[in-house]
């Protein structure tokens, strides 16, 4: 993990246009995030409800990337 990242989990709320996704953070608050390449890569699929394992920068928390599916 690089040091200007935060890694947080979350819920997807909804899929929005350009491949975009809303996440409900656990404490509550939502962000837009997209898959990262890695995922891209591999094909994860992700729908709503999905619990996923965000990569969110400290310079804009309001973005982030997903990164896994969660357990």
């Amino acid at each position: 993990m690089s040091k200007d990242k935060n890694e947080l989990e979350g819920i997807i709320d909804e899929a929005l246009p350009r491949g975009l996704y809303l996440v409900r953070l656990d404490d509550g608050t939502k962000i837009r995030a997209t898959l990262t390449t890695q995922a891209k890569r591999v094909t994860v699929k992700v729908l709503p409800g999905d619990r996923v394992l965000l990569e969110v920068s400290v310079f804009d928390p309001s973005r982030g990337r997903i990164k896994a599916l969660c357990s």
